[in-house]
């Protein structure tokens, strides 16, 4: 199932209303973003991204949106106070994604990255961008689920399942 969100879906949700600074810079091209998250197959990515990489759901795009020329260079470009606002503007949209496919938010967030330190006299209005990990520029972003559960256990919940059992399967 596809979804599409419009800058006007966008301007009058809860949060997105919040960043109409960012859908009106016209150095961002805010529609861009908008419809590189109204695509099925990115939409499919997003939710495999939660379900079989146990991953948050822009893990699933997060390559493919940093190395498109436009995007990467204004997040190069900028200070970092100034690109977090579209950052937190894709979160926006990722969430309006996942919630009109019937996903909800689970409150906690997942690493894309690991940033590099800040530390240092004039570091912290400079550019900066992540060392490890799958993303370049982002460095969390919300984990979602399923009203009706997941259809896969996650590892921790594995593992604390086989420790309260006391069981250990043998490979024959």
């Amino acid at each position: 199932m596809k979804v599409t969100i419009t800058r006007a879906d966008f301007l009058s949700d809860r949060q997105g209303r919040t960043f109409c600074d960012v859908a009106n810079d016209t150095e961002v091209r805010f529609q861009f973003v908008l419809d590189f998250f109204s695509d099925e197959s990115r939409q499919r990515r997003l939710e495999e991204s939660e379900i079989h990489h146990d991953r948050p759901p822009l893990a699933g795009v997060v390559r493919e949106l940093e190395s498109l020329p436009a995007v990467d260079k204004f997040l190069a470009s900028r200070s970092s106070n100034r690109t977090k606002r579209l950052r937190q503007a894709i979160g926006v949209t990722v969430r309006m994604v996942m919630e009109r496919l019937g996903w909800v938010k689970t409150g906690k967030k997942g690493s894309l990255g690991v940033r590099v330190s800040a530390a240092g006299p004039g570091r912290a209005a400079k550019a900066r961008h992540n060392t490890g990990g799958l993303a370049f520029w982002f460095l969390r972003a919300e984990r979602y689920t399923r009203p009706e559960g997941m259809p896969y256990v996650s590892v921790r919940e594995r593992v604390q399942r086989r420790g309260r059992s006391g069981t250990q399967s043998k490979m024959a």
